[in-house]
This record gives structure tokens, C-alpha cells and sequence, in this order.
């Protein structure tokens, strides 16, 4: 008996010694184990990616920057880089938004920054300026692109990833000075933070927002016990990430909160403390952006002033727009839409059946957004980019499940949007660039430039203006303002224009020490006003290629007329 509880009393002796022991803990996979350092995947990555692929899609969408050498619409120009000369070196000309105060200075901002870098470096050269802007925003472009990829890459797979970024109307528009470029580019970053179901994002706040509190504090304790730091849960700098994305994207364009309306409301609903969301993250995100846009555009108006509101209030309270162009309510489903998915729609179609439920709150948010501006009279192709993404998302899940024809089917999609993408980027609508620089070249090798002057007799705002000239030439168009006076019967001044061009030149110019050197037309008013152009003396001097499709007041060409000496009006 002795011996025995001998035994045993050394063995619960060995149990105590061992219990002094450092314990060692099996190491854990999970990535609620995981340092900080170690979470975060690879070292050598950029933006998250491998950085030959960071590279690679920065240097596309350069390259993709210098194939594009059209003009798509004139808020390219109109509200951005000509905005920004202004706000830089003091001349030039602001369209009516601007002096109603229907645009914030926020987007022009950022082109007006590098404009003001290049004056103080001695390089603010004619063509630094006009591609400078559009590489910058060609980065901006290539960083949402990226995180569009790894999204869809922690959503699905590699293989779906790759499929998501291939669309002609993208590459036509992605590298653009346009509003609507920055709002998508806005959106998608936006989307990569914004909690979906199988992302990051949505595992990081899985700790507080979208778990329950006790199932929260049962990971704590557990991981307490186990002697591991508990993981901080960030979903509180995710959230904030997303959220001022778009309130960055709405100080820009206020139109921008329309595709995230569906997505608010959802993230809304989800989660566990609505109030601490909205008080702790979305009020104050909101509060701060505002805040610099009120600040911002109080600086250059000179005046406290809610763009926002303005612009909301012309374009869908009262709905001026329409002055633009109005368009009957299913224009977005029978020709905006199509158009801008081009040859993808059918694999957005068969995407849709095939994805599963995760992905039914980008469907709806596609269908709200063409709903909310099918209510609008004026529409645009590029007032939908911004969901441009999201259908993509279901062509590529349809190109991945697609089992038989997969290759013929690829081989389609690359080659029709390449054709789409070059004819669009280098032929369709190039004649007003072309145009500016044959007025460049006026400016900069012509002795007589003081003397010379110039009227673009076009379609209002056909043209760039002095971002594309950098020189204080005497530059005229047609004035078109919308009625803001109510008047019955208004017509602006390139309407009366083109109701009788020949009478309202002899009416315009009755003094010859008024006629401008130089007279740019398309190509269809050079009948009507040929007498104007013979008794003048003026002489037609270039012809630039504009478009295949010439429609109304827009020619096939364009036509520079220069006015020569009398004596000197060479016939040929």
C-alpha cells in the first residue's frame, strides 16, 4: 500500500512540475490568429496584387490614355481642364454652371494642382498640359481596375477576376477628364471596402458588425484563454474607407449616390448597431467631405455655396436638363444599356441566372440605377458607367461557368471590343482635337498671332478651349444657355445661329475690323454661308476628318477658313 500511494503521489508531482512548464499551443491558421504583419499577405505585393501584375495594369491603361485621341462629350473639357487653366493662369472662358454655381471645384481641383506644378516648374508646355490630366486619371483608373481584381478574386477565383475588365466602352471612357470617369473609379475602389458577402471586408467586420455580440465575445475569451492577443476587429476603418469613397465620389457628382442607394440600405439593415453606424461613422465621414467641399468651393466662389443642392435641383427637382436633350423612358433599356455593355450583354444576361444569391445586391443595384435615370428626361451613355463594374461582374461569372463554346466565346468578346475600343479611341469624333492643335500651331509658329483671332462656329462647346491652346488667343463660340429666366419661346445663341446662319453673320459682322481671322465650321454649314466666306475673303486653309457618322449640325468634316488681305486671296 505504501508503494502505491508513493506511486501516485509522484505522479500528480510529474503533473505539477509539467503544469510550471511553458505550454506550447499548436500554431492556428486562422487569420484571427495571425500578427498583423503576417495577415496581411505577401511583402512583396503592390495594392495587395502581385507587382508584376500592379505594373501591367498601370502600363495598359497608359497605354490605353495615349490610344484614345477623341473627344466623347464636351464636360471632358468643359468642366475640368478648362476650369482648372482658369483657376491656374487667370484666363479663359467658365460655362454657365459655373457662374449659376452648379459645379463644385473639388474634381477641377486636382487638375488645377498639377497645372500649378508644372507653371512653377517652367514646364507648363501646351502638351504637358493637355496629358498630364489624362495620365493622372489614368492611374487613378488602373487603381480601381486592381481592386475590382482582388474583389473578385475573394469573391470567386483568379479565372472570374480576369474577365471583369475587358469592355470597350471602359477603355474608352476610363481615361477621360470626365466627372463620370471619377465617379466610377470612385465606386469601384469603393465597392472593394464595402462588406459584400464573401469578401475581406465582410470577414473583417464579422467580429462586430454583422456577428453577434456574444458570438463576439466568445472568440475574446477564447482567444484570451489560449494566452493569443485578441484580434482588433477594423471593420470600423473599413467602413470608413467605403463610406468616404462615396461621399467623395458625391462632392464630385452628387448623381454618384444613386448606384449606392440600394447598397447603403443594405449594409443598413445588416447591421447590429444601426445606430452607432450612422452616428460614429457614416455622419461624420459625411460631415468632413462636406465640409471640405464648402470650404473649397467658398474659396474660388468667393461665397458660401451648396453645389450639391444646385446641382441636384437642376438637374432632377426641376429638371432642366432636358434643354440638352430629351430622350422617351426606355432609352436606357433599348439603347443606353446595350450600348455600353455592348457584346457582353448576352453574358450579363446569362450571368444573372447563373450567379448565385451573394451577388443579387449588385443586380439590383444595376436595375435601380437605370429606373432612377429612366425617370430622367436628359440621358447620357456615360450617366451609367458607374455600373459598368457591376455587370461586368456577372459576364465574367458567365465566361467562367461557360462549359462548351468557351474559347470561340472569348475569342468574340476580345476581338469585338478591341475593334469597338480603337475605332472609338482613334477615328470616331477626332476632328475636334485635330482641330486644336492646327490652332496651337497658329499660336505658337505664326509671327502675325497678334493679329489673328478665332470663331468656332459649331455646336456650343464642340470644341476645348484654352487647355488645348495655353495662349491667350482671341477665341469666340456659340453661347448656349438653357432658359433660367422662365422666357416663353427662349432660344439661345447658337439656335438663332443655325436657324438662318447667313443672315446672322451679316448681321454679326457688319464692320470688317470685327471679322475674325480665322472661322472653324463642320463641314455641312459650308453652303449655306459659302457667300458670306467669298465676300469676306476668306479661304479655306485646312480640312480635318471627324466622323463616319455625321448627324444634324455635325459634319463628316471640319473646315478652318482663314481671312487673307485683299490682293492676296490665292483661287485654287
Amino acid at each position: 500500500m505504501e508503494r502505491e500511494g508513493s506511486d501516485g503521489r509522484l505522479f500528480f508531482r510529474g503533473l505539477q512540475n509539467r503544469s510550471h512548464e511553458k505550454m506550447k499551443l499548436r500554431k492556428r491558421k486562422s487569420a484571427l490568429y495571425l500578427s498583423p504583419a503576417k495577415s496581411t499577405g505577401r511583402r512583396g505585393a503592390l495594392l495587395g496584387e502581385n507587382i508584376y501584375l500592379v505594373l501591367f495594369t498601370i502600363a495598359l491603361r497608359i497605354s490605353n490614355c495615349f490610344l484614345v485621341q477623341t473627344s466623347f462629350v464636351p464636360d471632358e473639357y468643359w468642366q475640368s481642364l478648362e476650369v482648372a487653366h482658369h483657376m491656374v493662369f487667370n484666363y479663359g472662358s467658365l460655362t454657365w454652371e459655373w457662374t449659376e454655381r452648379l459645379r463644385g471645384y473639388t474634381y477641377p481641383l486636382i487638375f488645377a494642382s498639377i497645372y500649378k506644378i508644372l507653371h512653377l516648374l517652367g514646364k507648363d508646355s501646351v502638351q504637358l498640359l493637355i496629358w498630364i490630366p489624362r495620365l493622372a486619371q489614368a492611374l487613378l483608373s488602373a487603381i480601381a481596375d486592381l481592386r475590382l481584381y482582388s474583389l473578385m478574386k475573394q469573391l470567386e477565383n483568379q479565372q472570374v477576376a480576369r474577365w471583369v475588365l475587358c469592355s470597350w466602352f471602359t477603355w474608352y471612357c476610363c481615361t477621360r477628364t470626365l466627372t463620370n470617369t471619377m465617379e466610377t473609379v470612385l465606386t469601384m475602389i469603393a465597392l472593394f471596402y464595402y462588406p459584400l458577402e464573401g469578401s475581406k471586408s465582410m470577414n473583417r467586420v464579422a467580429g462586430c458588425g454583422f456577428l453577434s455580440s456574444t458570438n463576439s465575445h466568445n472568440l475574446r475569451s477564447q482567444a484570451l484563454r489560449l494566452s493569443v492577443p485578441a484580434p482588433e476587429p477594423p471593420e470600423h476603418h473599413t467602413i470608413v474607407k467605403y463610406s468616404f469613397l462615396v461621399a467623395l465620389a458625391f462632392i464630385i457628382r452628387p448623381t454618384a449616390l444613386i448606384p449606392w442607394i440600394p447598397l447603403l440600405f443594405r449594409h443598413f439593415w445588416q447591421e447590429q448597431r444601426k445606430l452607432d453606424l450612422i452616428l460614429h461613422q457614416f455622419l461624420p465621414v459625411g460631415f468632413v467631405t462636406l465640409s471640405f467641399s464648402l470650404i473649397v468651393d467658398r474659396i474660388f466662389f468667393g461665397q458660401w455655396t451648396l453645389v450639391q443642392y444646385n446641382f441636384l435641383k437642376f438637374n432632377v427637382l426641376q429638371n432642366l436638363g432636358t434643354f440638352y436633350g430629351s430622350h422617351p423612358w426606355h432609352w436606357y433599356f433599348s439603347q443606353g444599356f446595350p450600348v455600353v455593355l455592348g457584346t457582353h450583354l448576352p453574358f450579363f444576361i446569362h450571368g444573372c441566372f447563373l450567379a448565385p444569391k451573394k451577388y443579387w445586391i449588385l443586380l439590383v443595384t444595376v436595375l435601380w440605377t437605370l429606373l432612377v435615370y429612366s425617370m430622367l428626361s436628359h440621358k447620357e451613355f456615360r450617366f451609367i458607367y458607374p455600373v459598368l463594374p457591376f455587370c461586368m461582374v456577372f459576364s465574367g461569372y458567365s465566361l467562367h461557368h461557360m462549359k462548351t463554346w468557351k474559347k470561340p466565346a472569348l475569342s468574340f468578346l476580345f476581338f469585338s471590343n478591341m475593334l469597338l475600343a480603337l475605332y472609338t479611341g482613334l477615328v470616331h469624333q477626332r476632328g475636334t482635337l485635330d482641330v486644336m492643335a492646327y490652332i496651337q500651331e497658329l499660336c505658337y509658329k505664326n509671327p502675325s498671332t497678334s493679329s489673328a483671332s478665332v470663331f468656332v462656329m459649331m455646336p456650343c462647346h464642340s470644341t476645348p478651349h484654352y487647355s488645348h491652346v495655353h495662349y491667350p488667343l482671341p477665341m469666340r463660340f456659340l453661347q448656349c444657355p438653357p432658359n433660367l429666366t422662365g422666357k416663353s419661346q427662349y432660344l439661345d445663341e447658337a439656335d438663332i445661329f443655325y436657324l438662318s446662319p447667313l443672315n446672322w453673320l451679316y448681321k454679326e459682322f457688319q464692320n470688317e475690323s470685327t471679322l475674325p481671322s480665322h472661322l472653324i465650321i463642320f463641314s455641312v454649314l459650308e453652303a449655306e454661308i459659302s457667300a458670306f466666306l467669298i465676300s469676306s475673303n476668306y479661304e479655306r486653309t485646312a480640312v480635318f476628318f471627324h466622323t463616319h457618322l455625321p448627324e444634324g449640325r455635325t459634319g463628316s468634316h471640319i473646315h478652318v477658313y482663314e481671312r487673307k488681305l485683299k490682293g492676296k486671296l490665292d483661287r485654287r
